[in-house]
């Protein structure tokens, strides 16, 4: 069996931003806090006993939304409850997404006390006009004070979220962003295009974006700079120093098995015999998972036929790649299921065999969607 983590959804924030897809709403006055923490507890007492969960939770991840809204008291309850319903490793990573307009040095202190070891903090930006153009609450200086504020809380773990091809943006503000990242010294920055997401505002009234031309040369220069202060890529958009590889993420990407509560959440549990895997959903509105008794909103069995290409848009995510006996051992298929699109990929020159391990190629990394089509059935 796969190792096992737990995905916490928290829907609310301060304000929707024009480019998020997340499932996340606009915080109100009456937001039922304690409520929720009692649903999240409830849903994975129904998840626990559906999925006879016996093996221990590796690594916790609580996103949204912007979870650092909720009190250190709920918190400390939800946490409290999750231990008492299943086994958590020793040592294992505790996650807590937040944004720098909710930062106050005592609660994250809090936090840190509570047991969460690292943060995941959605700068974007250093640049308050960018800011501005992307609809974000916070200001470039309260960007700052974020990740002053982690250090000051013991947080010696955290990650931060640029995004370039942003509305507005000129060709060194990516470097600039970067740069300044760094100089906070996160263990992990999160370097992303933004793209216009269907359903959102931004994809209904597209804002003006760099060119294509421009936007790659963006990229590749903050690549370059990343790797010279030894911010290692280890994922398509992700960037950390060495060992500090975010343990929760790679458990998705390595297709590992995860259990999503709260609205909106997803999950994928194996059920035992090789192949037979069982992707989960939630009630996404947080009224109706507040009210649903239970809160399991569908859940669906993997076919065979999509079992390659699943295994492959997460594991080719990874600089590393895969070997064919993680492929056999995950999806209980043949190596030969591959084929020929495989084979194909490595003529191509899209990705590189040695052995029996396969990784993209340079080329082949900047057209995965491309290579990924070619083991649609």
């Amino acid at each position: 069996m796969p190792p096992l983590s737990l995905y916490i959804h928290i829907p609310w924030c301060i304000k929707k931003c024009p480019y998020c897809d997340f499932n996340s709403h606009a915080v109100k006055s009456d937001t039922p806090e304690s409520a929720y923490i009692d649903a999240l507890l409830e849903d994975l007492a129904c998840d626990v006993q559906r999925y006879q969960i016996t093996r221990p939770i590796s690594s916790i991840f609580i996103g949204g939304g912007t979870p650092s809204l909720f009190s250190p008291e709920s918190f400390e309850r939800l946490l409290t409850g999750i231990a008492q319903q299943v086994t958590l490793e020793d040592g294992l990573e505790i996650t807590l997404e937040a944004n720098p307009g909710t930062f106050e040095s005592q609660k994250f202190a809090e936090f840190r006390s509570l047991g969460f070891n690292r943060l995941s903090i959605g700068i974007q930006s250093f640049k308050d006009a960018l800011l501005k153009n992307l609809g974000r609450v916070h200001s470039g200086k309260e960007a700052l004070l974020a990740g002053e504020i982690a250090h000051q809380a013991g947080f010696e773990n955290f990650n931060l979220d640029l995004m370039f091809g942003l509305p507005g943006a000129r060709p060194d503000d990516s470097l600039t962003d970067i740069a300044t990242a760094i100089n906070l010294n996160p263990t992990h920055i999160s370097f992303y295009q933004l793209t216009l997401e269907p359903n959102t505002y931004f994809h209904k009234f597209p804002p003006k974006l760099p060119n294509d031309e421009s936007i790659f040369a963006t990229q590749k220069a903050c690549q370059q700079l990343l790797a010279e202060h030894d911010y290692q890529q280890y994922e398509v958009s992700a960037y950390s120093q060495p060992g500090r590889q975010c343990r929760h993420n790679l458990n998705y990407w390595q297709f590992g098995d995860y259990l999503g509560i709260g609205a909106g959440a997803h999950g994928k549990i194996s059920m035992g015999l090789p192949g037979q895997i069982v992707r989960t959903h939630k009630a996404r509105s947080p009224e109706q998972y507040l009210n649903a008794i239970d809160k399991l909103a569908g859940a669906e069995t993997i076919s065979t036929l999509d079992l390659p290409l699943e295994f492959m848009m997460n594991h080719l995510r990874l600089k590393s790649g895969f070997s064919l006996a993680t492929y056999q051992a995950s999806s209980g298929l043949e190596a030969t299921t591959l084929e020929p699109a495989l084979t194909a990929c490595v003529r191509q020159g899209l990705l590189v065999q040695q052995n029996n391990h396969y990784y993209c190629s340079e080329q082949g990394w900047n057209f995965l969607d491309d290579i990924l089509q070619k083991f649609v059935i």
